[in-house]
């Protein structure tokens, strides 16, 4: 068999979702490098799969497996590698072996599997032809502030993951930099027996909320900004005095401005010869 480093999504709660072939992978691999060895060998367990070992690869231990990925890839081993729900590298470790593996010349296989963000963002009922992942948010600080001035103005469906004793914050937040009737969906416990998909505007979100403790990881669907319409004739002559300021002519700066916001060139002109 060839060394390789195989990604093998795991299932997100119902565990008839793993596939044949990702218990195939898992019973042929050297080592399966996991999160935590627990929950990995009982899915094993319950799949029949006996693995040789298993190697922790979490958000604290990545860095450090990477040498021991790397060394095993080199004998011509296989590593498997899982999360312990989902695909691994999306909001889970992995992200950096596969690089490091892509880096060195080792093929790098995937097993396609469950993903909480595209189920929930298929079940939304949102837009999905066109959609930004976010995954979970900046705690606090200055990070947190720009991320969620970027997802307010995103015109794209965004889906981001949120875990319950922070979702009431993160909704009042999006609140205030989305307004109260921004749509947005709220998915929880996919898969499993107690599943839930809540649909509503913002503000009846954190009410609901208020009213039903959040329990479960939640993934969270937002409707993108909407479309801001042209611009006003003000904002026209605005971006053409801009221009101007730096130097262009009255002409140039037109047509700058009439190129950037997809207006015509003599529209623009005659209203820079107004102001």
């Amino acid at each position: 068999m060839t060394g390789a480093l195989v990604l093998v999504g795991t299932p997100i709660g119902n565990l008839g979702d793993l596939t044949p072939r990702a218990i195939e992978e898992l019973g042929r691999a050297d080592v399966v490098a996991c999160e935590d060895t627990r929950r990995t060998g009982r899915l094993l367990a319950h799949v029949g799969v006996r693995a040789p070992s298993l190697l922790v690869v979490n958000d604290h231990t990545e860095p450090r497996a990477v040498g021991e990925v790397l060394s095993r890839l080199d004998r011509g081993q296989r590593v498997a590698l899982v999360s312990d729900a989902g695909m691994p590298g999306i909001s889970d470790p992995g992200e950096r072996l596969v690089a490091a593996a892509s880096a060195a010349g080792h093929r790098v296989e995937v097993v396609p599997g469950p993903s909480a963000a595209i189920a929930g963002l298929v079940a939304s009922g949102l837009p999905a032809g066109r959609f930004v992942f976010e995954g979970f948010l900046p705690r606090k600080g200055s990070g947190r502030r720009e991320r969620l001035a970027a997802v307010a103005a995103e015109p794209r469906t965004v889906v981001l993951y949120e875990a319950p004793h922070r979702l009431s914050r993160t909704l009042v937040d999006l609140v205030e930099v989305c307004g109260p009737t921004r749509r947005v969906v709220l998915a929880r416990e996919l898969t499993k027996l107690h599943e839930e998909v809540w649909r509503g505007p913002l503000a009846a979100a954190v009410e609901h909320c208020t009213d039903t403790e959040p329990r479960g990881e939640y993934v969270v669907v937002l409707d993108g900004a909407p479309d801001p319409g042209p611009p006003s004739d003000d904002q026209v002559r605005e971006a053409v005095a801009h221009a101007r300021q730096r130097g262009l002519s009255t002409r140039d700066a037109a047509a700058e401005v009439a190129g950037t916001l997809g207006l015509s060139k003599r529209h623009v002109y005659a209203l820079a010869l107004e102001a």
